[in-house]
């Protein structure tokens, strides 16, 4: 049978014919329920704090498995941004090596366009060129047919014979072009047209 501390204490021992010494006993029944009361005392707080402490742990588990979760969560938001900024990367990179091969093309195209241009236009000078000093160069008498070919256009490695061009604001001061050989200043050109384009 089970007893707390206050039943100890109006617990009434019934009397044998020997008897018992009844100031002793009581005294020790005494001692018994202050020590058991302080014991059930002792053993309430700790029950109370065993609770509190079983509080806690269940709180600090669920933050942990929150935190567990939250961290896992991390780790692979983390690794999908980082896959999803290397294929945005890889695209960027794919799409300026395609941007930057188109724009060589063009360039290399046009650089093209502009040799044979080039080409064409001084082609045209010189014919235009051979068909002035043809029709300007004196025969001698007796002869005919073409006249010998001169060698007036300069060569495309030799710039020395160009001089610079400043552009004037009035006709007094704008330079003067050096004379074609064999053509009157004022003499005009019959029959020649030198608009092209």
């Amino acid at each position: 049978m089970r007893y707390t501390p206050v039943e100890l204490r109006h617990v009434k021992l019934g009397r044998a014919w020997r008897g018992y010494a009844r100031l002793e006993t009581d005294k020790l029944l005494e001692d018994v329920a202050d020590s058991f009361e302080d014991v059930w005392r002792e053993r309430g707080e700790l029950a109370d704090k065993l609770h509190e402490v079983q509080k806690t742990l269940d709180e600090v588990k669920q933050r942990e498995a929150l935190l567990a979760s939250t961290l896992v969560s991390a780790e692979r938001a983390a690794v999908e941004a980082k896959e999803a900024a290397r294929r945005e990367a890889d695209l960027i990179v794919a799409e300026a090596h395609g941007e930057a091969r188109s724009v060589t093309r063009a360039a290399q195209a046009e650089r093209e366009r502009l040799f044979a241009e080039a080409r064409r236009v001084e082609t045209l000078l010189r014919s235009a060129l051979g068909m002035v000093e043809e029709s300007q160069a004196p025969r001698p008498e007796g002869e005919e047919g073409p006249p010998p070919a001169v060698e007036y256009w300069p060569r495309r490695e030799d710039t020395r014979e160009f001089q610079a061009v400043a552009v004037a604001d009035d006709e007094a001061e704008a330079p003067q072009l050096p004379p074609v050989a064999g053509v009157e200043e004022d003499q005009a050109l019959p029959g020649r047209d030198f608009a092209w384009g």
